[in-house]
């Protein structure tokens, strides 16, 4: 029987963003766990423009190539992990368009994610996020993964360096998340 495909989604698209090299070792760690194929997808490379879909997204009729080809990579997974950061309180832009150009694809499916920023370690941005994501129709795990003073996490050539116990939430969530994808239908939900 073929592993579920789990897609980490690099939330951020802003230039000097640290969410790649944290996407880059959260998605090491899930390609190393037994229960995931895993694939990475960088919203910078979708490059998708602010929703421009003439139809609301769960007509799914789709005008704009690049919608189809978002269409297409996400009905590929089976659950996501969202690595996002904190901008003023909530989520980032980029994660929000990307989520609205689409609606059935995502239903039905777990997500967890992967927040990060200063004090409150991007936990206001996954909080932020858990209403859109379960409107959505997808499937949230209970727990997330948190690094606060990211800018810290960096060593001075710019590798993501994770504080201890870090890789350890990282992999609770993973397991979490496999457990969800185990137990969810079959059949479309909705």
């Amino acid at each position: 029987m073929p592993r579920p495909r789990l897609q980490t989604v690099i939330g951020s698209t802003r230039p000097g963003r640290r969410g790649a090299a944290v996407a880059t070792w959260f998605h090491a760690l899930a390609l190393d766990h037994p229960g995931f194929d895993a694939g990475l997808v960088d919203l910078a490379e979708v490059a998708l423009p602010l929703l421009d879909e003439p139809h609301p997204p769960q007509r799914g009729r789709y005008e704009h190539e690049h919608t189809r080809r978002w269409s297409e990579l996400v009905s590929a997974a089976d659950a996501y992990v969202f690595v996002v950061p904190e901008y003023n309180h909530s989520y980032n832009a980029a994660t929000k368009n990307a989520l609205d150009y689409l609606a059935r694809e995502w239903r039905g499916k777990p997500v967890a994610f992967v927040g990060y920023g200063g004090v409150a370690a991007g936990s206001r941005a996954v909080q932020a996020l858990l209403p859109v994501v379960t409107s959505l129709g997808m499937l949230p795990v209970a727990g997330s993964v948190h690094i606060p003073f990211v800018r810290l996490s960096f060593t001075a050539d710019g590798r993501f360096e994770p504080a201890p116990g870090l890789d350890d939430s990282a992999n609770g969530v993973l397991d979490d998340l496999l457990r969800l994808t185990a137990a969810r239908p079959t059949a479309p939900v909705g």
